[in-house]
């Protein structure tokens, strides 16, 4: 089983750079040792304007079946195999999870993002393509695409027949794979590393609970935001329910803690009560929650609506303060729900209070009678998550249908993204980002909008307002029947 790796440059910028990247010579073949055969590294060819990597890896069946031993009598992935079968079966030749790890430890640095002689080459997007010739895929092409299509590759996926000599027999459940896409090498060996696995969906050795680990160390970033984030957890984790289950619940706190610019901890440990009472830095989440309340406040709103709440932070804000007297926290998916009610602890709540406060899941892309007769909504750090042509529907559902008297909405600042050291040039702030406006991109929007459904709008910073790149996160304040909405040639000048 094979895969290989390529890339193309110019002289300025050679292709052969993706030697320093893996950590191997173009001018050497390479081989390793495994616990289940021996890894090949070679080039078949290295140019300044194209070079190709391939890993080969020379799989020992016996080895495989020996290694599997003494787990309770069952094979590869936890499922039993007839004895012939250990013997007569696809690992020499498919990828599989085999590969997958012989990926990990041949290629572990630039896995990692490593690179000691050319650091400044790991940040850096390259046109890579990679080509797998045999690839089990259960689930065929189709889920092939889904897997990798969100993550930015152009995919190719081949049926393979079962015989070229029958094609009356069909296709078999293996493919043929072409990736192709500007992608940092260590996010496309993390992408290979657990999706491989996840299409030959048969592991070949015990999954224990540091797989958990693992799965979430290599999926950052990319995992929380995936579409298919729950099937690939399941399959990686050989579908054992209670890893699963801790994975899911896991990857959850990953995706509410980056929609809300907090760490992970924060969120996970915010469901207890606060302890630390050292002072730290007001986070940006922070001030945004604060710029929020304050234009609710001063929009004179009782009864509000915080749609795509989340873990509940807002709400739980909102319920300090006796002048809202109706708060309403609406999201898709009931895992922030259900920690939204543990965070306001709700079933701790004394009546008057538990009177005060709503939580229910509902698609913010769909009419919903429930959300009509609101006096506010807030959309915070909402619509970025939305695929653009989804954008419309949402628009109508809250301006069109539920038509609060004031509507709140934030997103970050595209423009404000220079100012992350850490975030590495033209990426988003989160995996799961469909977009990032600039303030001029915003502001159309908002205009629009409030031309089609009746609203004045103003902006707001929100965050320091650097005066070259603007603030982190912008803010839209729509009044029902205000004024007519300012044309943006006489918006003040960002």
């Amino acid at each position: 089983m094979f895969l290989t790796i390529s890339t193309t440059g110019t002289h300025e910028r050679p292709a052969t750079d993706l030697g320093f990247l893996l950590h191997k010579h173009p001018d050497k073949a390479q081989a390793f040792s495994t616990s289940y055969g021996t890894a090949h590294v070679l080039y078949p060819e290295a140019t300044p304007e194209r070079c190709t990597a391939a890993l080969l890896l020379e799989v020992d069946p016996v080895a495989l079946v020996r290694r599997g031993k003494g787990k309770g009598g069952k094979g590869r992935g936890g499922a039993p195999d007839q004895a012939l079968a250990q013997y007569v079966n696809d690992r020499p030749y498919a990828a599989s999870s085999l590969l997958a790890v012989a990926l990990g430890n041949v290629f572990s640095s630039a896995l990692k993002g490593q690179c000691q002689a050319r650091p400044e080459l790991v940040g850096q997007a390259l046109p890579l393509r990679v080509e797998v010739p045999a690839l089990p895929a259960r689930g065929g092409a189709e889920l092939v695409r889904k897997l990798f299509e969100p993550l930015g590759w152009a995919v190719t996926a081949e049926p393979i027949a079962l015989d070229e000599r029958f094609p009356e027999w069909g296709a078999s459940r293996y493919v043929r794979l072409v990736l192709e896409g500007e992608q940092r090498l260590s996010d496309a060996l993390r992408h290979l590393y657990v999706l491989l696995p996840v299409l030959d969906d048969a592991k070949h050795y015990w999954v224990s609970p540091d797989e958990v680990d693992k799965l979430l160390r290599v999926g950052e970033g990319w995992l929380p935001g995936h579409p298919e984030h729950k099937l690939i957890t399941s399959r990686y984790l050989a579908r054992r329910w209670s890893l699963t289950r801790e994975a899911m619940e896991r990857i959850e706190l990953a995706r509410l803690a980056a929609a809300d610019d907090s760490d992970v901890e924060e969120i996970d440990n915010a469901v207890d009560e606060d302890t630390d009472t050292e002072e730290r830095p007001v986070a940006l989440a922070v001030q945004r929650r604060a710029a929020i309340v304050e234009a609710l406040r001063g929009a004179g709103a009782s009864r509000v609506l915080d749609l795509g709440c989340g873990q509940g932070q807002l709400v739980r804000e909102l319920l300090k303060d006796p002048r809202f007297t109706e708060i309403v926290g609406v999201d898709v998916s009931m895992r922030a729900l259900s920690l939204a009610a543990r965070r306001l602890r709700i079933e701790r709540m004394g009546e008057r209070q538990a009177e005060r406060v709503r939580l229910f899941q509902g698609s913010l892309t769909y009419t919903d009678k429930r959300l009509k007769g609101y006096d506010a909504a807030v959309l915070s750090e909402v619509i970025e998550h939305l695929d653009l042509e989804r954008l419309p529907a949402l628009e109508y559902a809250v301006f069109g249908a539920a038509r609060p008297a004031t509507v709140l909405v934030t997103t970050p600042n595209v423009e404000y993204n220079v100012r992350w050291e850490t975030l590495p040039a033209g990426h988003v702030r989160h995996g799961d980002h469909r977009f990032e406006w600039t303030r001029a991109e915003f502001r159309t929007w908002a205009l629009a909008v409030a031309e089609r459904h009746g609203y004045g709008v103003e902006f707001r910073p929100v965050g320091p307002d650097d005066p070259e790149v603007g603030p982190p996160t912008q803010m839209a304040v729509f009044t029902l029947n205000a004024a007519p909405a300012t044309p943006l040639s006489e918006e003040k000048a960002a």
